[in-house]
């Protein structure tokens, strides 16, 4: 199984040229299920601290964390400036720029010091990260012993009745969907970093070999998403 892909299938460019339209794809494309997975991905987070969302894109989950962690600051990276010029306008009409604020950067060579985070939160980019190791070795360097790390990632459904369908939804209907709404062919994209993506045990013993301690997985909606959560040393 490879461990990265091509910066030119996940790269920021590619997402500046759907940014203004992402929001409504992940809603339509997950049928609403991807905000009940979001609130579950922010379950663990400590109450007040400052968390950093990594592939933060529009900031949505930079935003549910201000909401639900009034006494929490966030700071949201991401390598796309289109997506992130969405956030910053998102965060600008919910009133907390105080509190959120938005960073073009890399997963894998984090500009943050040793220690510096309470928390940090993945929502559907650690496929996108190249060298995978490399970055979670990066977030386990910026938090601070005992921080809670959660990632939330697609996955290829496997092991149910309805599995092939769910699949079939995955490698056709999303592709299909986003390439109507979007008129980006990037989104076939997805079909191929979903299925390239390692098995949950095995992702989960990346995280184990990052120096991540009591990590857990928590498969979501037929296979079709698993968190992972794991804590700092």
């Amino acid at each position: 199984m490879t461990t990265s892909l091509t910066r030119a299938d996940g790269s920021g460019a590619m997402f500046d040229r759907i940014a203004k339209r992402y929001d409504l794809l992940n809603r339509l494309m997950s049928f609403g299920l991807d905000r009940g997975w979001r609130r579950q991905l922010i379950a663990d987070l400590p109450a007040e601290g400052h968390v950093l969302d990594l592939a933060t894109g529009t900031a949505d989950v930079a935003l549910s964390i201000a909401r639900t962690h009034p006494n929490a600051r966030i700071t949201g990276l991401d390598p796309s400036v289109g997506m992130l010029d969405v956030g910053r306008d998102k965060i600008r009409r919910a009133g907390v720029s105080e509190r959120v604020s938005l960073v073009e950067g890399d997963a894998e060579s984090l500009p943050f010091p040793d220690g510096q985070f309470a928390g940090i939160t993945v929502a559907f980019g650690i496929r996108n990260v190249p060298d995978r190791p490399k970055a979670l070795r990066e977030m386990v360097r910026v938090s601070a012993p005992g921080a809670p790390i959660a990632i939330l990632e697609l996955s290829e459904p496997r092991g149910s009745l309805l599995a092939p369908l769910a699949r079939f939804h995955v490698h056709h209907a999303v592709p299909f969907l986003g390439w109507l709404l979007s008129g980006a062919r990037e989104y076939r994209y997805l079909q191929s970093s979903i299925a390239a993506f390692p098995p949950a045990e095995e992702f989960a013993a990346w995280m184990s070999d990052a120096g991540l301690e009591e990590v857990q997985i928590t498969r979501l909606t037929l296979g079709t998403a698993h968190l992972y959560v794991g804590r700092a040393p």
